[in-house]
């Protein structure tokens, strides 16, 4: 009987049994996809990472991610969870200071950035695609239908929109944090209405009204076609979500052109994320996001297979 040792991180918090659940399988032989596939759904968690060589020896490694349904190209938590566990366990090299590497996903390279203070790891970011703004959807009454909530509950003089990093979300704008915690996701209206179209099917709620007076903007996301009934953490949503604000001038315009924001997630089910958003737009260009945070390693396990 074979054995895949894995390693469960919890991403985007400071505190054990806060964040979004990852589990990181060590690098091994090449697997097939199917299995692994399995495995992500065995574990059942948001996503599960395997690790393999890099294709080419000037990257670090090669970073494959699975939901429960399906693999995905590129995905935030994952990625910056892999970088610093590849730091924490000194599976690569640290010095104090920026460590950068890249790694080889679905979307292509990413840079990651892993910090190393006293010698201890504090924290990991990456660079996403910039991000690429998608259709308005013009259904409000549908869009309230899907969370529960009434057509007043909806930010109606903002869109709701698909911006896509790589991964495409619908943005719907919600006018208030009472609202937020009001959300009911009704599977029938997605079924019905969203689960057709790609830039419909992963939907992210949002408030600029927060809980924590640190935070920026308040998120839930809903994505049934990746087989999560909800995420505490959407890595690949918050760089999009960041350029939505700014784009439609939901936080103030920075002259220098960039912006720091933060995003809570995950309160509603007990999992209380951080996400910390970094964009540097030049007019009307975006020419960076970064997404980061902080990363608690809870476990390690095996699989057989």
């Amino acid at each position: 009987m074979n054995e895949l040792t894995y390693h469960l991180l919890d991403v985007f918090t400071n505190e054990k049994f806060g964040g979004n659940q990852l589990a990181v399988f060590q690098e091994t032989n090449q697997l097939e996809t199917d299995l692994m596939q399995k495995i992500a759904r065995e574990l059942n968690l948001s996503e599960a990472v395997f690790l393999f060589p890099p294709s080419d020896q000037t990257k670090t490694k090669q970073v494959r991610i699975f939901t429960p349904k399906m693999e995905l190209p590129v995905a935030g938590h994952p990625t910056v969870g892999t970088a610093f566990l590849l730091g924490k366990e000194n599976w690569l090299e640290t010095a104090e200071g920026v460590n950068e590497w890249i790694l080889e996903e679905g979307v292509g390279d990413i840079l990651v950035r892993v910090y190393k203070e006293d010698g201890k790891i504090t924290k990991a970011e990456m660079n996403q695609p910039l991000p690429s703004f998608g259709d308005i959807f013009s259904g409000i009454s549908s869009a309230a239908d899907l969370l529960s909530l009434s057509v007043d509950d909806i930010h109606t003089s903002v869109p709701i929109q698909t911006v896509s990093s790589g991964v495409p979300f619908l943005y719907i704008p919600v006018k208030s944090l009472d609202a937020m915690k009001r959300i009911n996701f009704r599977n029938d209206v997605w079924q019905k209405t969203f689960s057709y179209h790609t830039e419909t099917q992963h939907i992210f709620a949002f408030t600029t009204e927060t809980v924590h007076a640190s935070s920026t903007v308040h998120g839930r996301m809903f994505a049934p076609a990746l087989g999560i009934t909800e995420d505490p953490a959407t890595g690949i949503a918050s760089g999009p979500l960041g350029s939505y604000l700014i784009e439609h001038s939901l936080i103030p315009i920075q002259e220098d052109g960039q912006y720091i924001i933060r995003s809570e997630q995950g309160l509603e089910m007990g999992r209380p994320s951080f996400i910390d958003i970094f964009i540097y737009k030049e007019g009307k260009e975006y020419k960076q996001v970064k997404i980061g945070g902080m990363s608690v390693k809870v476990g390690e396990g095996k699989i057989f297979i």
